[in-house]
């Protein structure tokens, strides 16, 4: 090779090791930056919360577990195992009370069956106030109550549930069960997040963390294969983001990549062009009798998945279809309505109009992936541990620490 030769190779050479040397660069500071702000956004919610989670956490440690074993009703199709709930809008006919139940789109019934939903909620709760109060003081204590209330769940013969839904929002005289009853276990989410923040503990059972992530690899198998899951994965409304939400979350804890790539297809190429519209609302959720807190409630949604999902090569947070659609613009177009309520341009919903907005996490999960001080701000200012049954309900994510 002739000098001139050797003089190009060297220069190419040292072009591009100079390319590369910048872009790893680059990528480093990115990195860097993003763990800052993480960080920074942490501290603010520690500060926010830590007097609280540090209370909730005290109570949590003196709960004994609740499973659905504890109660029954004998309008259920299923066995003691097995998880039961009653459609919410379903009211008898006061024609004829022995007849089916009739529908009252937004009205819940107070006389139908919610203890395993209750049940699911207070163990949901229990746990992320442990795995809260864990990531604040490393208390290994906490582990061991998480492990109590986990082991009772899901793998004690005696007072486990079921990895099904078969009989969840049962309509008397109509259905013993129905796929739109998969929405319960999005109570599930903090449980199982709140064992990933746990799961490097000194004092961990890994044999039970094991047959706990065992139950969700069936569970998992049963959202994805019966019909009641294929149901509700096909639900063009918040029904179909719940599903793939929580089964986001369950893959991400048994690290079933197969599922966890199914789910961010799912939301680029079916949730978010076909729900949300090109003005970042939700029409779906917008044409209910509760529009304010059904919009809240599926944008919670969206974004929780972007959470669960996103990594430093697909961030769904900075994703855009072709026409437009994303995540910051489904933000920007409720928060207006979170900021000041009495701009709000339809009609209040005909229950619980006044119980909305709480802490919604789409203001800090928002806050923190587009580093916007004012949706912290107004997080900050929200009420952080709701009382209204029906609010807890449809507020899945309430200890946002451990997401972060």
């Amino acid at each position: 090779m002739g000098l001139k030769k050797i003089t190009i190779c060297w220069l190419l050479f040292t072009v591009v090791a100079n390319l590369q040397f910048r872009v790893a660069e680059t990528q480093d500071s990115d990195r860097r930056e993003r763990v800052r702000r993480v960080n920074d956004y942490k501290a603010e919610v520690i500060k926010t919360l830590r007097k609280q989670i540090l209370q909730q956490a005290a109570w949590a440690m003196q709960q004994a577990p609740v499973t659905v074993t504890a109660q029954s009703s004998p309008r259920s199709a299923g066995g003691k195992h097995d998880f039961f709930s009653e459609g919410d809008y379903w009211w008898p006919n006061p024609q004829s009370p022995d007849s089916p139940y009739i529908q009252r789109d937004g009205m819940s019934n107070p006389d139908n069956f919610v203890a395993h939903r209750l049940a699911m909620i207070r163990f949901s709760q229990i746990v992320g106030a442990l795995a809260s109060a864990y990531q604040i003081t490393g208390d290994e204590k906490y582990v061991a109550q998480v492990l109590k209330h986990c082991k009772a769940w899901f793998t004690d013969t005696a007072t486990m549930m079921n990895p099904s839904l078969q009989f969840a929002q049962a309509i008397k005289g109509r259905f013993t069960g129905r796929g739109i009853g998969i929405i319960d276990t999005i109570q599930l989410m903090e449980v199982v997040q709140g064992l990933l923040a746990m799961e490097n503990a000194k004092t961990m059972d890994r044999q039970a963390l094991e047959a706990i992530r065992n139950w969700f690899e069936q569970y998992l198998h049963w959202l994805t294969t019966h019909q009641h899951g294929k149901d509700e994965m096909n639900a063009a409304n918040n029904h179909g983001t719940c599903w793939a939400m929580q089964t986001a979350a369950f893959a991400r804890f048994t690290h079933n990549d197969t599922l966890m790539r199914f789910c961010r297809d799912r939301f680029k190429n079916v949730l978010l062009p076909n729900q949300m519209a090109a003005d970042g609302s939700f029409p779906q959720e917008l044409r209910r009798t509760k529009p304010y807190g059904y919009s809240i409630f599926n944008l919670d949604a969206m974004v929780t998945m972007c959470q669960i999902l996103s990594t430093k090569e697909d961030n769904l947070f900075t994703y855009t279809t072709p026409d437009g659609r994303n995540m910051r613009k489904g933000i920007e177009y409720l928060y207006p309505f979170i900021a000041d309520k009495s701009k709000w341009p339809k009609k209040p919903d005909v229950m619980y109009w006044e119980n909305w907005p709480v802490a919604q996490p789409f203001l800090i999960f928002g806050a923190n992936a587009y580093d916007n001080k004012e949706w912290l701000k107004t997080w900050k200012a929200l009420e952080h541990e709701p009382k209204v049954e029906e609010v807890i309900r449809n507020l899945p994510i309430r200890h946002p620490l451990i997401w972060l």
